[in-house]
């Protein structure tokens, strides 16, 4: 947190804007991070994970969707890149967000289900990451990790609308989670913290001198306000406790990151097995990898045209021949890292038992910028897989509706995810 921060109470300071301002503060993501780190009563048990592959280019229908619905339907030619594993995901289609349009312009909207258009204003709202987050991230070091394959967007959003910047480096992301940090950077991390601790320190003493100015609803928010702030305290001193705690081991050496930008599939595969090492290690429960998808063509045999370029293929038939390969080697790539957590063992079956891997887009078809009928493959988690769950392509189904089953699977029951109706019809827990 940055030192200038601080509230100046004045008479001149209206309640609205102190209420916004508090909150503000209060939504800070690296704020937001610092929860106690403490084990569970149920600390034997394994843990809940959500990891989410947001694409920002999409994934072509019709080389993704089954013909068929149901269960024991015939692959497509993405799915049958991980034909092994069709009964540990399931297929969604006919699922959208309401109220989303403006193709390109909807990325944001990927894990928040924010309404969009080019010709409203818009104010994102949380993602559903950083909800699980801020519910749940305090059992480990790292709340959630948000990453990206060549650019530093992200489809991660804070409690007031921001974006997470995303890190893109493997390296650099290896090295926070397992490489220790030296006694000066410890000491560094720790003041850090103690400083955070005292700006809180000022914002509660200046809240308190105007509480004896206000009428009886608004003292009641203004104790909202300081058991928030206590909390918040609390929370910075746990952090504290990370800094000096001893970072997990792995058997794995460190990553040397791919420079060239346009090698998405490779620095995909990358990210993705320090993603599968940081929930090995309990690091972290929460991730998102995002996919910009800009640059020239990647570095594969057959392709001679950028990603972006490719998308926008408007059904020619030599950029459908390359983009397939491109397309076919992610879902591969996703493929790889579900077979990981699938091969890791824990109390009553496996790490992918226990982790929802949701792989979806903001574009339907990348082609035309619609946002309607989103790719959307959703495995692990503990729920009945192996299906196709096909909604009407016209009219879609409320795509956050799923958002809100996954929130319930790791015991948040929240009455409403964004724009959701319910939780997903026909998508059962185990």
């Amino acid at each position: 947190m940055k030192k200038e921060v601080n509230f100046n109470f004045s008479k001149s300071l209206s309640r609205r804007t102190f209420l916004k301002g508090a909150g503000a503060a209060m939504a800070l993501p690296w704020l937001e991070a610092m929860t106690p780190a403490f084990a569970s009563s149920v600390a034997q048990q394994p843990p809940r994970r959500f990891v989410a592959v947001t694409l920002a280019l999409g994934l072509h229908g019709p080389n993704l969707n089954p013909t068929e619905t149901g269960r024991n339907y015939t692959p497509s030619l993405y799915l049958s890149e991980v034909k092994d594993l069709l009964g540990d995901m399931t297929v969604v289609t006919g699922s959208s967000h309401p109220g989303v349009s403006g193709g390109h312009q909807a990325e944001g909207s990927i894990l928040t289900a924010a309404p969009y258009s080019r010709s409203a204003a818009f104010k994102n709202s949380i993602s559903l990451d950083q909800y699980l987050a801020k519910h749940q991230g305090h059992h480990t070091r790292f709340p959630s990790l948000v990453l990206d394959v060549n650019g530093t967007t992200s489809s991660s959003y804070t409690d007031s609308g921001s974006m997470i910047p995303a890190e893109i480096s493997p390296s650099r992301v290896f090295n926070q989670l397992f490489i220790p940090d030296t006694p000066e950077e410890q000491a560094r991390q720790v003041e850090r913290l103690k400083q955070g601790r005292s700006i809180m320190d000022v914002v509660a003493s200046d809240a308190k001198r105007v509480e004896r100015k206000l009428g009886k609803g608004d003292r009641e928010k203004m104790d909202q306000y300081f058991t928030s702030v206590r909390n918040f305290e609390k929370r910075l001193g746990a952090a504290q406790n990370w800094a000096t705690r001893p970072k997990p081991k792995v058997n794995a050496e460190p990553p040397v990151d791919i420079e060239n930008s346009d090698a998405i599939i490779d620095r995909k595969k990358l990210m993705l097995d320090v993603m599968f090492l940081a929930l090995q290690t309990d690091s972290t429960r929460f991730i998102t990898l995002h996919l910009v998808g800009e640059g020239g063509a990647v570095p594969i045999d057959g392709v001679d045209e950028g990603y972006h370029t490719l998308s926008h293929h408007g059904l020619d038939e030599e950029k459908l021949k390359q983009l397939t390969l491109v397309e076919s080697g992610l879902v591969r790539r996703w493929g790889d890292f579900l077979r990981n957590l699938k091969g890791a063992e824990e109390a009553n079956g496996t790490m992918l038992d226990t982790t929802s891997v949701l792989m979806t887009s903001n574009l339907g078809n990348g082609s035309s910028h619609d946002n309607r009928n989103m790719p959307v493959l959703l495995a692990g988690g503990g729920f009945k897989h192996g299906q196709h769950l096909a909604f009407d392509k016209e009219n879609n189904y409320p795509l956050p509706n799923l958002f809100l089953s996954v929130l319930h699977r790791h015991g948040i029951e929240a009455d409403q995810f964004a724009t959701s109706t319910g939780t997903m019809t026909g998508l059962e827990m185990v």
